[in-house]
């Protein structure tokens, strides 16, 4: 049983810094997509940054030059590391996994992601204040 479980969420000032963690036990293989969604207050979930199979790493405009996606694959760990924070990244932040072929990072309003994400976790609130 593959679980997810996010954690770093808090509150923090505009242009501070927070390393979000997503703890992933179940997985056996290393031919997984990951990928970190967010939900802002009011609006749809998106795409902020994923890992193909291969480590190949796409990031969403928003989020380029100030998040960083990494993985230890010893520690079964997935981070998120977001610099420069703005009130715009407020949201809850999610992390998601897939082990299909077809799975590709997702960085954009999707409201089907679970079609290619079959794994979620429940979830951590950022809130980024001015």
């Amino acid at each position: 049983q593959v679980r997810l479980m996010e954690s770093g969420g808090r509150s923090v000032q505009a242009g501070g810094s927070l390393r979000l963690s997503c703890s992933i036990t179940g997985v056996t293989s290393s031919r997984y997509c990951f990928n970190w969604f967010r939900r802002p207050p009011g609006k749809q979930r998106e795409g902020v940054a994923g890992m193909n199979m291969d480590g190949d790493i796409i990031y969403a405009e928003a989020a380029k030059g100030r998040f960083t996606i990494s993985r230890d694959g010893a520690e079964n760990n997935l981070f998120l590391q977001m610099d420069s924070l703005k009130g715009d990244d407020t949201g809850v932040y999610f992390c998601a996994a897939s082990p299909w072929p077809y799975c590709t990072p997702i960085v954009t309003a999707d409201t089907n992601a679970e079609s290619v994400y079959p794994y979620w976790g429940p979830g951590t609130e950022v809130t980024v204040s001015s």
